[in-house]
């Protein structure tokens, strides 16, 4: 029996004269004879016999049991591929972005398209029963209406006035142009015979039924009207279609269908549409938009809305999947948990233990430098004036009796710990904390609720997995529109997407690049989400947000931009969370004009200028970002930019870290800035910056630079320096006409630039440097073991307070003050340091300080210097505890002074100096039997009550003071009087 069937399967059915009865009965057999001996022929067998089963009977084959279900769903590779391409209505399921990769499945791409085929006869039950006979209700037969040459009809209009109900009319090759315009009163399927492309149609054609379906025809413009369709209110299916140089409207609340169709310089406008779907389709050469989504979606729905909703949900989505996540997972050193730092960055020897000094000789450059009277740079050796010693100290005397008092070093704090607590490693990978890794698009929606319930929600008009190629624009949504864009590819256009005026667009798992502006443009109060979008190599801003628009921005790799990778201004918000933005020409996101967006747990890296740039009064709330590699600075703030810049690491920027220029203000609190090679933070005082619990360490320069001296040029390097051009069309925008009151209640005035509660360590010049023309508070910080001094004061012609910090082992000095400056130290912790604890040329109070373990002096006064010593505790390890050099005038009043060896004097002092008045001091010498302790009151500085985490930080300021670049002498021979500093392009 089974040799029969397959000799009846081969010869037979290849002649197709099998009847239908015969095909059943052969069905039937083959069922029982293959149930009860399944052994008898291979698998490759029956799978070849079976393809030449048509499509009713492999359904029919499937329903009769599991083996024959599995048999023919085997087929999937070879018979129902078969099917699927010879069928002249549909193309290549994943035409036309990816026509060269195969389907997961041939028999489910087939299935959707035959379900989708059949939605616009969903309602042939209703339209087709007789109202006065309801009882004896029957489906008629559809008739099928030829049209063209030596055919039934020479006209679609004359088939028309004869169809009836869902008839279908048949177009054969040829041109066909109607003369008037078409009216559609009853459902009909018009549908071109033979190949697309075959059968041309010109007509403008008015729908005025509830439902038809055209498909394999190309449209053109009739000669008196430039619309080719449009429907306002029933329901229109295009399959497989070409549309040229016309429009396609539909109003809601009409509906339509589009899959499988060319659309070449072809405007279709959706105006109210409650559902419109338009997928696999290709949108080339538009002179305006390629698809323009106008009005609310109407909440008057016809009949087929349900129909297509069911439909769209019933196919694959486009939703990431726990397993799937394509766009995210480029091969990008980024998407990893760790990466490797540059190998030819900063090379910092470690230190033995958090609180001692390096053991190795210091590298070039570490010694001292100083301007000469012909104002060149002078290196400075280390027994200059300044107190640098020799690191090891070993050419003194070890048979001296030496004497240390016990006390505690207060240590850095590190916000991230980890890879962050010693020195980058060329070729070592940094482990993120988990805070600081990328999720995965599926991870961030599960997290947050009202996110997926918008990226699930279908409202308006569906486009999916069609292109945008080679025009001006491609989806427009205006005038509260609403549209969804999933999987689609938008390329060399003038722009991918605009959204305007309280509309709401859903973009996922689209391709956007090399528009020729933005690719992708929020303003007067658009919305929506954006994630998990590829945007690249645009000549504008990836994503461009402006005047009160607030999408979410999630997910997204923004790369390889001509300018900026996201810019916010105007008033523009948003939340901007965990994207990839890299190597774009300027700044990754730049925040101007009251931009005040949400920015957090992104990857911005290997930018060509900033990393964030916030600018022009721009404010934003930065927090728990990477922020790595980019040219200039991690952050740029200037004119009047206010941003909150909170648990960020910012680290190997070939700058500076962050950068506060020219009337940028700001809060700063709780970063990580790590192993930048330019400064930590540089910062005019006049700015009134708020610096405040950040970890700085590593970094190439000065730890924390403050600036406020004018440059006499006034540029950026470079000639980078013009103001950008944000408007719109080119024109100049007045943005101020619509700027917001700066309301926010963390942002409050203060009145003196602050730096407090920072780690400040291991950097390669000093902890702190100053030089300014402005007040500044210094309180409650942890400088420590930086290559240089741990205070520089090189200018400052207002009083710079110091207070409350803990200064130890550093290379050099502790604290250094040049001539003319005013300083005041008290309550600080000076311990450790490599060269004096404390060393003075201006005009200064050190009050209420422990200055203990320092290898040279104490306190070091030099010539011309006024200082008031008052009530320290001040021990040497190898030195004098004071020292008084040349006409010095001082105050020593209330000192307690250790001895730190026997053959050091305690005080010394010129005795020519009629200037310093020393009273009511002890002076302890030291004896064996003798123990020294520093208490009543306990080591200093005393942090418990004075340090800040994040969360209790004030906010940003406003301030209006005018600041221009200034020049900088940088000590330690690093690189000339400009500090490395961020450029926007």
């Amino acid at each position: 029996m089974i040799l029969c069937i397959s000799v009846m399967s081969g010869d037979v059915l290849r002649k197709g004269t099998i009847s239908r009865m015969d095909k059943n009965l052969f069905c039937s057999v083959s069922v029982s004879q293959v149930t009860m001996e399944a052994g008898g022929l291979p698998l490759e067998l029956w799978r070849m016999i079976l393809a030449y089963l048509p499509l009713p009977d492999l359904g029919r084959c499937s329903l009769v049991c599991r083996a024959w279900r599995e048999l023919i769903l085997s087929l999937d590779r070879t018979r129902w591929r078969q099917l699927y391409l010879g069928c002249a209505e549909c193309r290549h399921p994943n035409w036309p972005n990816q026509p060269d990769v195969e389907p997961e499945s041939w028999r489910e791409a087939f299935k959707q398209h035959y379900l989708a085929s059949k939605t616009w006869t969903k309602n042939a039950a209703i339209l087709e029963t007789s109202v006065c006979f309801s009882l004896f209700r029957r489906r008629r037969m559809r008739r099928t209406l030829s049209v063209g040459p030596g055919h039934e009809f020479h006209s679609l209009g004359s088939a028309l006035a004869m169809s009836s109900l869902f008839d279908r009319i048949l177009l054969f090759p040829g041109l066909h142009e109607e003369q008037g315009e078409i009216i559609l009163k009853v459902p009909v399927e018009i549908v071109g015979h033979g190949k697309l492309g075959e059968v041309a149609l010109l007509a403008s054609i008015d729908q005025q039924c509830s439902t038809t379906r055209l498909c394999n025809l190309v449209f053109m413009p009739a000669w008196f009207s430039p619309f080719m369709f449009k429907t306002t209110s029933g329901h229109v299916q295009f399959d497989n279609c070409n549309f040229e140089n016309g429009h396609i409207q539909v109003h809601g609340p009409g509906t339509c269908q589009v899959k499988f169709c060319s659309f070449k310089n072809t405007h279709v406008f959706l105006h109210n549409v409650p559902l419109c779907v338009l997928e696999n389709c290709e949108f080339v050469g538009s002179e305006n938009n390629s698809v323009t989504v106008e009005g609310h979606p109407s909440s008057e729905n016809n009949w087929a809305y349900t129909h297509l909703l069911g439909l769209i949900r019933s196919s694959p989505s486009v939703l990431p999947t726990e397993d799937s996540d394509s766009l995210m997972s480029l091969d990008l050193e980024s998407r990893d948990q760790a990466w490797s730092p540059r190998t030819c960055g900063i090379v910092i020897e470690g230190s033995q233990s958090p609180t001692s000094p390096t053991t190795g000789s210091p590298r070039a450059g570490s010694q001292e430098a100083e301007v000469g009277s012909n104002g060149e740079r002078v290196a400075r050796t280390p027994d200059s004036s300044d107190g640098g010693l020799s690191p090891s100290g070993e050419d003194e005397d070890e048979d001296q009796l030496t004497y240390r008092l016990s006390y505690q070093v207060q240590g850095p704090r590190p916000v991230l710990g980890g890879s962050f607590l010693g020195p980058p490693l060329p070729g070592a990978s940094i482990q993120l904390p988990s805070c600081l890794v990328l999720n995965s698009l599926q991870q961030e929606l599960q997290k947050d609720r009202e996110a997926m319930a918008l990226a699930s929600s279908v409202q308006g008009c569906l486009i999916r997995k069609c292109l945008f190629r080679d025009g001006k624009g491609g989806v427009f949504v205006c005038s509260y529109g609403r549209a969804k864009m999933e999987g689609n590819i938008f390329r060399n256009l003038t722009y991918a997407v605009r959204c305007i005026h309280n509309s709401k667009i859903i973009m996922l798992r689209n391709h956007i690049h090399h528009c020729r502006a933005s690719g992708i443009f929020l303003r007067l109060e658009g919305g929506g989400l954006i994630a998990g979008n590829n945007i690249c190599h645009n000549a504008e801003a990836g994503v461009d947000i402006r005047k009160k628009s607030n999408p979410l921005i999630l997910c997204n790799q923004i790369h390889h931009g001509l300018r900026s990778g996201i810019v916010v201004l105007g008033n523009g918000k948003g939340i901007i969370r965990n994207n990839q933005i890299f190597s774009n020409k300027e700044a990754g996101i730049y925040i101007l004009y009251h931009g005040n967006p949400v920015v957090s747990r992104n990857h911005i890296f290997k930018g060509h200028a900033a990393g964030i740039a916030v600018n022009e009064n721009g404010r934003g709330l930065i927090t728990e970002n990477v922020i790595r590699e980019n040219q200039w600075g991690g952050v740029d703030i200037r004119r009047g930019g206010v941003p909150i810049l909170r648990s960020n690491l910012i680290c190997f920027g070939y700058s500076d870290g962050v950068v506060v220029g020219d009337e940028g203000k700001g809060l700063l609190e709780g970063n990580t800035i790590y192993a930048n090679k330019g400064c930590g933070v540089w910062m005019m005082a006049s700015s009134l910056p708020h610096v405040t619990s950040n970890h700085v360490s590593y970094n190439g320069l000065y730890g924390v630079a403050v600036f406020s001296q004018k440059d006499g040029s006034g540029e950026f390097p470079g000639g980078h320096g013009a103001q950008e051009n944000f408007s719109e069309d080119g024109d100049a925008i007045l943005w101020e006409t619509e700027l917001e009151k700066d309301d926010d209640p963390l942002r409050r005035p203060i009145t003196i630039a602050l730096v407090e509660s920072n780690s400040v360590n291991h950097n390669g010049a000093s902890g702190l440097y100053i030089q300014s023309s402005e007040a500044l508070h210094i309180v409650t910080n942890v400088i420590h073991a930086n290559r240089v001094r741990g205070i520089t004061v090189a200018q400052s012609s207002q009083l710079t307070r110091v207070a409350n910090n803990s200064i130890s082992c550093n290379r050099q000095s502790g604290v250094k003050i040049e001539a003319q400056c005013k300083v005041e130290l008290r309550g600080n912790g000076i311990y450790d340091n490599r060269g004096h604890g404390v060393i003075t040329k201006g005009d200064s109070t050190v009050m209420e300080n422990d200055i203990i373990g320092n290898r040279g002096s104490g306190l070091q006064l030099l010539p011309m210097s006024d200082t008031k010593v008052i009530k320290n505790r001040i021990h040497s390890f190898r030195a004098s505890g004071i020292a008084v050099q040349g006409h010095a005038k001082a105050l020593v009043q209330e000192n307690t002074i250790f001895q730190g060896r026997t053959n050091k004097t305690i005080f010394q002092q010129s005795s020519t100096n009629q200037d310093c008045i020393i009273q009511n001091n002890r002076f302890l010498v030291f004896k064996k039997s003798d123990t020294w302790r520093l208490a009543n009151p306990p080591a200093r500085p005393h942090l418990e009550n004075s340090l800040r985490g994040p969360s209790a930080a004030h906010g940003g300021q406003k301030v209006t003071a005018m600041a221009t670049r200034i020049t900088a002498h940088v000590e330690g021979g690093y690189h000339s009087k400009r500090s490395i500093f961020c450029t926007i392009l």
